[in-house]
């Protein structure tokens, strides 16, 4: 329930602070005093639009708060607009999203106007309306999870199957390269060795050739080798040591020199041998290098590593594809399954929205004969539409007033009709636990008299389980509320400006309103006794 109601510097209201019971609330005004005022108020709560013009002029901000009892606890929601135009949202003190206002608000109250009737003809409330009667709020929530995971893996599918087109469309090209490079059997560090044979094999008989002139060093014609002079010279310097300190010394020098040579003439000796004039070689090492340089080319690189990358790419785009067929098949799979699971919940849907529609219709004909239509006919139609996030069901609501043939309740009901269908709909929901306080903003237009009364008993009676407010201008049913509070306009000479405010009315002060509610501004006794009888009656 609406607990209480916290408003600044909103549109004519400068400040306002009010309390609310339980049961049935009415609200009554002349025309302009603004009644739609506090609706507007709250209808920022809901998450409406922030206009700055809605801001008293003079001031730089405005503030709504509403205080709700809920059964989790006591919730606060709070709307501050500033004349830049931004506004913020607060819940239970903590910032909040508009959205999120929205959200909550539905779960807290519910305000019908007479421009809110119109949704009697609107086909997806109307079936709000059945499976809320039907208790199929579980149900149909399932219902419109299953339909949205439905949704996302048909759309995941569709962009796998894209995906995969693109990928076949490129896979022959794909494959033809990888082919390729797998079939050159690429290695690291391959190229660096393949170009040095290749200057070897090039240049295959100069090298040679300096290799046989720096062995014929070694061991020139006609004359002693080096290994073996350096033999000599190292006896020489082992006798000449018997008499000269240091010459052991240069011996073991010359000796470990003359090692060392022949070290190096084995290595030069081995690389003559190992020379290959095979021009069968070089003409394999050259083509080799041309596939090389011809696949580094094609594909931008610098090295064999470059071309390894670029092959294993290559090779992961054409294993990608199988992945991409085995996701589709496993979405499709998970379509199927969601598809039939769909289907078994909006068949129990159907099924149930059947069996309660005769119910429910017959209720609401119940509450249009006991306001006065007492030949109206009211009927509900199941439809089989296709599946929706609401299962495969439409309703259709058939209305005659005179018992005749019925038609669709948007082009055969008046406004006055509209407005006791409208709240015989209200009545029967008001029966169920969790519903949210109910403000009627003159759901009695079109009607007086006795019609008048008996909407106001069915109001009141709503009021014994739950909080309804109920802005009217009929005495008949201002008479019934359990509080009554009046909207007023007041001029301030001072500022020159008028502004609203409300106030709970009580005693004498009741019953002179709702004698100006029976008679005008010209309140006559005979209405005073009316008023009186009104409210004992209540």
């Amino acid at each position: 329930m609406l607990r209480s109601l916290h408003i600044r510097n909103y549109i004519l209201i400068d400040s306002l602070d009010i309390q609310f019971p339980e049961g049935l609330v009415i609200i009554t005004g002349q025309t302009g005093a603004g009644k739609s005022v506090l609706l507007g108020a709250l209808g920022l709560l809901a998450g409406g639009k922030a206009d700055p013009s809605l801001i008293s002029e003079g001031a730089e901000s405005c503030v709504v708060e509403g205080e709700f009892d809920t059964p989790e606890g006591l919730r606060i929601i709070r709307r501050v607009l500033y004349s830049t135009g931004r506004s913020r949202s607060f819940i239970d003190d903590c910032p909040a999203q508009a959205g999120e206002l929205a959200a909550l608000s539905e779960s807290l109250f519910d305000i019908h106007s007479q421009h809110r009737s119109l949704l009697l003809t609107d086909k997806a409330f109307q079936l709000s309306l059945l499976d809320h009667y039907a208790g199929l709020d579980a149900q149909k929530a399932e219902c419109t999870k299953l339909w949205r995971e439905l949704g996302a893996a048909r759309s995941e599918l569709d962009k796998i199957r894209e995906q995969l087109r693109r990928s076949k469309a490129e896979r022959d090209y794909n494959e033809a390269q990888w082919q390729e490079l797998q079939a050159a059997a690429l290695k690291e560090g391959e190229l660096a060795e393949l170009e040095e044979e290749q200057r070897s094999l090039a240049n295959a008989e100069q090298i040679r050739e300096r290799l046989s002139f720096a062995l014929g060093c070694f061991n020139p014609p006609s004359q002693t080798g080096i290994s073996e002079a350096l033999k000599e010279a190292r006896r020489s310097l082992e006798q000449a040591g018997k008499y000269m300190n240091g010459m052991l010394e240069l011996s073991e020098r010359i000796e470990s020199a003359r090692i060392e040579l022949e070290d190096i003439f084995g290595e030069v000796e081995d690389s003559a041998e190992r020379i290959d004039c095979s021009g069968e070689r070089l003409e394999e090492v050259e083509q080799r290098l041309s596939l090389l340089y011809r696949l580094m080319h094609k594909h931008s690189c610098n090295d064999i590593e470059g071309l390894i990358e670029v092959r294993d790419r290559y090779n992961s785009e054409l294993s990608g594809t199988e992945e991409l067929e085995e996701n589709c098949s496993a979405l499709e799979s998970k379509i199927g399954s969601l598809e039939k699971a769909l289907g078994a919940v909006c068949q129990a849907l159907s099924a149930a929205r059947s069996e309660a529609a005769p119910r429910f219709a017959k209720e609401v004909e119940e509450h249009l004969h006991f306001l006065e239509l007492e030949r109206a006919s009211f009927s509900i139609q199941v439809l089989p539409v296709p599946a929706s996030a609401s299962g495969t069901d439409a309703v259709s609501f058939l209305f005659s007033a005179d018992g005749s043939k019925e038609a669709d309740v948007a082009k055969c009901a008046s406004g006055g009709e509209i407005s006791r269908i409208m709240l015989s709909l209200k009545a029967l929901m008001a029966k169920f636990k969790g519903m949210p306080t109910l403000i009627f903003d003159e759901i009695d237009s079109g009607v007086s008299g006795s019609v008048a009364d008996k909407m106001g008993k069915m109001i009141c009676e709503m009021g014994l389980t739950m909080q309804v407010f109920s802005i009217t201008h009929l005495p008949q049913v201002a008479a019934k509320g359990s509080a009554h509070y009046l909207v007023s306009k007041q001029f301030n000479p001072a500022s020159g400006r008028s502004t609203t405010g409300i106030k709970l009315l009580e005693g004498e002060d009741r019953v002179m309103e709702i004698a100006r509610l029976l008679s005008g501004e010209s309140i006559t006794s005979e209405a005073i006794a009316n008023a009186r009888s009104l409210m004992q009656e209540s």
